[in-house]
């Protein structure tokens, strides 16, 4: 076994993680944290980099990038061994430790905190054929510079918090902008969607996307054929843009590998983050459990709760009750 052996390992380097980090070693805990892509950031910072941000206590609103940016500052202020670039590929109870194989190295710790978010970013795409070369540049899942979409037509495919924000954000700088949803309402904030009704955003409901072809008098732009739901009306816009914000796709084949019990595609915890597993936690985007809310303010309480229950379980005679403002020593 390796010399060190952590008191929690964190699989994740997302918002949920790294705060999940900070909180643990604010607690005098041998942290290592495990993250798949080679930065830390997570969804926010490789999906929504200039996508403002807005249920994030004490900040207006913030972008992705920002956000990430402030965490791990936040996190460095502390320090903790962080594996980049790393996926892990295994989990085995050896006594009470875990023993976690990578794709680099074995890790042994105490305990685990699962914070993978919504596991690999692999988008919900269009359900029907269509010219790749449109991807190259009309068609896009993701926003990873805004000034692509300045002074543009633009149209935004979806009707949850994203699509809808990003309409919103997009229409500032866009030449118009369409939002395209199957239902005449939305899935997203009340404050968002009014803030939509007061913008020039021309909303196309209740709609779905059927074809979407280049023009035919201006090949750098996009024909996008539309259909009215229980109806024959069929409507055409043209667009420079097309982003569609359908969601994202969770595989959950590793997590069964790991014997995790689950609920769909998410991992089943209880009150205090555990899973069915011995010391093994879950949060954030992954953990689900009765009347959870998919948010980051609500990822952030879970990772305090994780490890605080990770403390209990492993240091009974710990204090535990700590207040931050007597957590932390120069």
């Amino acid at each position: 076994m390796n010399e060190k052996t952590y008191d929690i390992t964190i699989i994740g380097g997302g918002p949920a993680g790294m705060f999940a980090a900070y909180f643990a070693r604010l607690r005098k805990l041998n942290v290592a944290l495990i993250e798949s892509l080679p930065k830390l950031g997570g969804q926010p910072e490789t999906l929504y980099a200039q996508k403002n941000i807005y249920d994030v206590a004490g900040l207006p609103q913030v972008s992705g990038t920002q956000l990430s940016d402030q965490l791990i500052q936040q996190l460095h202020f502390m320090d903790c061994d962080e594996y980049l670039d790393t996926s892990v590929t295994n989990l085995d109870q050896e006594d009470d430790i875990w023993k976690v194989s990578t794709t680099k190295e074995t890790i042994y710790t105490k305990a685990i905190i699962i914070a993978i978010g919504n596991g690999a970013f692999k988008p919900r795409k269009l359900t029907f054929e269509y010219d790749k070369a449109i991807e190259e540049n009309n068609l896009t899942y993701f926003v990873n510079d805004m000034e692509e979409f300045r002074k543009k037509d633009v149209a935004v495919a979806g009707g949850g918090d994203s699509a809808v924000d990003w309409a919103i954000d997009l229409n500032e700088i866009s030449n118009s902008t369409f939002l395209i949803h199957r239902r005449n309402k939305y899935r997203a904030m009340e404050s968002s969607v009014d803030k939509l009704n007061e913008s020039t955003v021309e909303q196309l409901n209740p709609y779905i996307i059927k074809d979407v072809t280049f023009n035919t008098d201006d090949h750098s732009k996009i024909d996008i054929t539309l259909k009215m739901i229980k109806s024959d009306e069929i409507k055409v816009i043209t667009v420079d843009k097309l982003l569609v914000n359908y969601g994202f796709i969770s595989d959950s084949k590793i997590l069964r590998d790991w014997n995790i019990e689950l609920n769909g595609p998410f991992i089943k915890v209880n009150q205090e983050m555990e899973t069915n597993l011995p010391n093994v936690f879950a949060i954030g985007d992954i953990a689900s459990y009765p009347g959870k809310l998919q948010l980051i303010a609500t990822a952030f309480a879970e990772g305090p709760m994780a490890v605080t229950k990770a403390i209990r379980n492993l240091y009974p005679n710990k204090d535990y009750f700590e207040h931050s403002t007597s957590l932390f020593e120069k």
